[in-house]
Formats: structure tokens, C-alpha cells, sequence
């Protein structure tokens, strides 16, 4: 029998209890809410002597050097909930779930872990498991808003990281050194996952979360979508024009903030030069759009999101081969120029870019600067997104008419002015 300290096992059994006691008031609560009549189902009670079984079931184990006590215990308790299941739900229509059963078997484990030496991913672990209880309408809401297009463009890009990415060749292929089709396809993966997480969010808020919080969604998926759908709806909506105006520029402030967290991924060398134009042209952003928001209220303008907002998933097939393609072509052009004329030819190839998109060359200079001048990437990728705010701006000038073009034509000169002394100074 190994030698113990009580101090230690003592504070092990109070974490497992605490950790049942986090699951069991959330199913409490549940219960009571749900106006379950039977006493048979799981609460708090049950959930603290679950994680203290499983403490004990693992205590002694590890007392005895004999792991066969924590599997009997595991096999009796999972008998039990079994049992308890069938005996509640016994000729009750419709079916009802197993959530609580599992949960059950689940702080037996955590109670388990504890007692293991595995405290933190234990109570990391409980967390999780309430959160995933708690949220059962807003989860089983963004379900319900998926539709199997969602679902196929999920796996596909699942396939296109766990599958096709580890079959492509680690090497440059090319004359010039720039394309390495591993590295190349990891940054288009990178990108996708970027843009497949704001277009959940932009799923999960729906129409009618007001124009702010849909342009921070949908910002993180294309800023032009929203610029570009929110122009449309201020022209024929002009009496919310100002409302759609701050959704805008904080889709343009997100940009800036997503270009940070790429570069932050691909080459964190570049982070500490880019940080201060590109924190403050996203500051600039942000504060002109809550001095509009403040200013639409004032006006009595609604602030509703634009119901039609033409965010699509961003990931396909052949949306990553365009861009891998179009990536291809920035990283080629960029080396050229970079071997073959002055840093001028990199900011021209850099303003190009910036017309249509900001990731491309962004992820371009983030891997050209890991052998060449950190300067020079800087001021390509702020002059990229430069030009792409000032396209966008111009996009929302002519579909959204003059009263939505001229407050953004003020915010992206401030922005312009900002960004272009922050690289001069810095």
C-alpha cells in the first residue's frame, strides 16, 4: 500500500466535489425548470457523490497499485445510471435524452482525474461539460440555422487540413523559391478557418442584432460583403443610412484587427512593427463608428442588421483553390519584384494586391520577411490595406449614395493620414 498525504488527498477530494457540485446545479437547475417530476433524476446531491466516487474509486486504486478497483467502479457506476435510465424513463413518450446520464459518468471520470494528479485539466474539463449543458438552446439554435451546405464546406475544409494537407510537398517547387505548395496551402487552410469562424458568428447572431454586431461578425468574413451589403440597404433605407455607416467601419476596424492575428500566426517577428498602424487605423475605425452609432440615436434612426446581409461560407473547394491561386501569383510577383527592382516594385505589387484583397499579400510579406527586410513588409501590407479600404470606400460611395460615402470618406482619411504616419515615425 503507497504512503499518502492527507493534506493533498484532502484538497483532491474538495476539488472533485466542487467540480460535481459546478455540474450538478446546472442540472439542478434544469430540472427545475423543466418541472421534472421524478425524484430519480440526477441533481445536486448525486453529481458531488459521483465525483467523490470517482475520487475514491481512484484513491484506492492507486493505494493498492491496482487500477482494476477504479474500472469496477467505473463498470458499477455506469450500471447504475444505466439502470436509473431505464427505470425514469420507462414507458414515457417521446423518448428522453441520455444528456444527464452521460454528464453523470463523466464527473465519475473528472472525480477520477482529480484524485490522478490531473486537477487542471479536471476542472478545465468541468467547464466545459457545464458550458455544454448550459447552452443547450443557443447551440441547438445554430443548428438549426446550418444547412447542409454548411455542413459539406465543414468537412471539406476538415479534409483539406487533416488529409490533403499532409500529402503535399514541403519544398519549393518553382524557379524562383517562393512557392512551397505545404506551406502555401497551410496559409489558404489558416485563412478559411479565420473567415469559417466570423461567418459562424454572423450565422448564430441572424438578422435583427443590430448593424454593429452583425458588421463585427461578418468583418471577420469579408469586410467588402458587408460594406457592400450594407451600402445597398442604406440606399433603400436611407433614413437608417448613419446605422449601416457604423456597421461599415467597424467591419473595416475588425480587418485591421484580423490582419494582426494573421501575421501574429505566420511570422510573429512582424506583430511589434505592424501593432501601432494598424491599432490605431482600427481605433480610428472604431471610435468613428460609435461616434455614428451615438449619432444615429440621436437622430432616431433604427439600428437593425441588414436582413439580407450576402455573407456566404466562406469555404469551398474551389473558393481555396482561387485563392491559393491568386496567393500563388502575389508570392511569385512579390519575389520578383523583391529580387529584380527596388522596394518600389514591392509596394506597387502590394497596392495591386490590396484591390481586391489584404490576406494574400499580408501572408505573402509575413513569409517573405522571415529572410528579407521586416520595413519593407511593414509598409507593403499598410499600403495593401490602404488600397482596400479606400476601394471599399469607394464601393459604398457609389451603391450607398453620398450620405453614406461621406462619413466613411472622413474615417478612411483619418485612417489613411494615421497608417501612413505611423510607418513613417515608427
Amino acid at each position: 500500500m503507497e504512503p499518502y498525504d492527507l493534506t493533498t488527498d484532502a484538497i483532491h477530494f474538495g476539488i472533485a466535489a466542487l467540480l460535481g457540485a459546478l455540474v450538478g446545479i446546472e442540472r439542478e437547475k434544469h430540472r427545475r425548470e423543466r418541472k421534472a417530476k421524478t425524484e430519480q433524476s440526477a441533481g445536486l446531491r448525486t453529481f458531488i457523490l459521483l465525483a467523490l466516487l470517482g475520487a475514491c474509486s481512484a484513491w484506492i486504486s492507486r493505494a493498492f497499485d491496482s487500477y482494476w478497483i477504479l474500472a469496477v467502479g467505473f463498470l458499477i457506476t455506469g450500471a447504475f445510471v444505466v439502470a436509473g435510465y431505464v427505470v425514469t424513463t420507462r414507458g414515457q413518450r417521446p423518448a428522453v435524452g441520455l444528456t444527464t446520464e452521460i454528464a453523470a459518468i463523466i464527473v465519475f471520470v473528472l472525480g477520477a482525474i482529480v484524485m490522478l494528479g490531473g486537477a487542471e485539466i479536471a476542472i478545465a474539463l468541468a467547464v466545459v461539460t457545464t458550458a455544454v449543458l448550459a447552452y443547450k438552446d443557443p447551440m441547438h439554435g445554430f443548428v438549426k440555422q446550418l444547412g447542409w451546405n454548411d455542413v459539406y464546406s465543414g468537412l471539406q475544409l476538415l479534409i483539406a487540413t487533416f488529409i490533403a494537407l499532409p500529402l503535399l510537398p514541403d519544398k519549393p517547387i518553382d524557379p524562383w523559391g517562393a512557392l512551397n505548395p505545404y506551406e502555401l496551402w497551410l496559409l489558404v487552410v489558416l485563412i478559411s478557418g479565420l473567415s469559417l469562424v466570423g461567418y459562424a458568428l454572423t450565422r448564430w447572431l441572424g438578422p435583427g442584432k443590430g448593424a454593429l454586431l452583425t458588421g463585427l461578425a461578418g468583418g471577420l468574413v469579408a469586410s467588402t460583403a458587408v460594406t457592400v451589403s450594407f451600402a445597398r440597404e442604406a440606399r433603400t433605407n436611407p433614413s437608417s443610412t448613419l446605422a449601416f455607416a457604423s456597421g461599415i467601419l467597424v467591419a473595416w476596424a475588425v480587418m485591421f484587427v484580423r490582419v494582426l492575428v494573421v501575421v501574429t500566426i505566420v511570422n510573429r517577428t512582424l506583430l511589434g512593427p505592424l501593432l501601432v498602424p494598424f491599432v490605431t487605423m482600427a481605433l480610428i475605425g472604431a471610435a468613428a463608428a460609435a461616434f455614428i452609432y451615438m449619432r444615429s440615436h440621436e437622430d432616431g434612426q433604427g439600428v437593425s442588421a441588414n436582413e439580407d446581409l450576402r455573407v456566404s461560407n466562406p469555404f469551398s473547394v474551389t473558393s481555396a483553390a482561387k485563392f491559393a491561386a491568386f496567393f500563388a501569383v502575389v508570392l511569385v510577383a512579390v519575389k520578383i519584384a523583391q529580387d529584380n527592382f527596388s522596394d518600389s516594385g514591392v509596394y506597387a505589387v502590394a497596392a495591386l494586391a490590396g484591390l481586391t484583397d489584404v490576406d494574400a499579400i499580408t501572408l505573402s510579406m509575413a513569409e517573405l520577411a522571415k529572410t528579407g527586410d521586416l520595413r519593407v513588409a511593414v509598409v507593403a501590407i499598410v499600403i495593401a490595406a490602404l488600397v482596400n479600404t479606400a476601394v471599399k470606400c469607394g464601393i459604398a460611395f457609389v451603391l450607398g449614395g453620398r450620405d453614406l460615402g461621406k462619413p466613411l470618406i472622413l474615417a478612411m482619411s483619418a485612417m489613411l493620414v494615421a497608417g501612413l504616419v505611423s510607418v513613417l515615425v515608427v
